[in-house]
């Protein structure tokens, strides 16, 4: 497999790991809002965003304060 094609795979599957973690959990971001998440998307300018069920918009993942166990 040529190493580009390795390296897009490798992301993919990483992607697809962290929606079976982290969709259906609980959590508290960093401003103060609270919910589920329910949407993991790849932005190509932010990286890896959440959004949380009752609130619009997308975070970044990085913006988790506290996740349900």
């Amino acid at each position: 497999m040529p190493p580009v094609r390795k390296r897009a795979y490798t992301i993919l599957v990483q992607y697809e790991q962290a929606q079976a973690e982290l969709i259906g959990k609980a959590v508290v971001l960093s401003d103060g809002k609270a919910g589920t998440i329910d949407g993991l998307f790849l932005d190509e300018l932010h990286g890896l965003r959440i959004s949380v069920s009752g609130h619009a918009g997308k975070w970044p993942v990085s913006t988790i304060r506290l996740l349900q166990n």
